[in-house]
C-alpha cells in the first residue's frame, strides 16, 4: 500500500531549508547602523514618526514605513528596514491574520520596529505563526482555494505558500546583500 505523499514536508522544507542553513545566519548581529544604512540618498525606509518625506507614511507606532500610491517609475531604493517591515508585515502578518486566526495587521496598523533587534524578533514572531499554521494544513486544505482572501482567489493554498516562500527567500536574500554592501562600502570614518 502506497502512503499518501507529505505536501506539508515539501513546502515547508522550502522555507525551512533556506532559514536554517542560510538566511538566519546572515541576520544575526545585524546593528541600527545596518539597518537604517541606505547607499543611495532619499531611499524608502522605516523612519521616526513625522521624518519620512515620502508621500506615503504607514505606521501605528513611533516609527513609519515610506510607501507611494502609485509606485514611482523607478521604484525607490529601500532599506534593510524597509524590506524586512514589508517581510514582516505584507508578507508574513498579513497572510498569518487572514489564514491563520493571528491578530489583524495592516501596513497602516503596524507598529514598525525602531532597532534592528526588535525587526529580528517581529520576524521570527511572524515565521513561528507562518510555519506552524502551513504545518496544520491537510491535504484537502491545501489543495482548497484560498478564497477572497488573496488577490487571487481561485489559486490553491499550495500556490499561496510557494508564493510566500518565494517572497521571504527573495527578500531576505536582498538584506543579506544589503549586508555584504554595508560591510563592503567606504563611509566617512569607517575604518578601510
Amino acid at each position: 500500500m502506497a502512503t499518501e505523499f507529505d505536501w506539508n514536508n515539501s513546502l515547508l522544507e522550502q522555507w525551512e531549508w533556506h532559514w536554517n542553513n542560510q538566511i538566519r545566519a546572515r541576520l544575526q548581529g545585524l546593528t541600527d547602523d545596518e539597518y537604517f544604512w541606505s547607499p543611495v540618498p532619499d531611499p524608502w525606509n522605516v523612519r521616526p514618526r513625522g521624518a519620512s518625506t515620502a508621500p506615503l507614511q504607514a505606521g501605528a507606532g513611533d516609527f513609519t514605513i515610506d510607501f507611494a500610491f502609485p509606485q514611482p517609475d523607478p521604484a525607490p531604493f529601500t532599506t534593510i528596514a524597509w524590506r524586512l517591515g514589508h517581510v514582516i508585515v505584507g508578507v508574513l502578518a498579513g497572510r498569518n491574520a487572514s489564514h491563520f486566526g493571528a491578530p489583524p495587521a495592516s501596513y497602516e496598523s503596524w507598529e514598525y520596529a525602531g532597532t534592528a533587534q526588535d525587526a529580528l524578533d517581529q520576524l521570527e514572531t511572524q515565521l513561528d505563526v507562518w510555519v506552524k499554521g502551513v504545518r496544520g494544513l491537510s491535504y484537502t486544505e491545501l489543495t482548497a482555494p484560498v478564497g477572497d482572501k488573496e488577490p487571487y482567489p481561485e489559486l490553491a493554498v499550495a500556490d499561496l505558500v510557494l508564493h510566500i516562500h518565494r517572497e521571504l527567500i527573495h527578500h531576505l536574500s536582498e538584506v543579506s546583500l544589503l549586508r555584504d554592501l554595508y560591510v563592503h562600502t567606504p563611509r566617512e570614518g569607517k575604518k578601510s
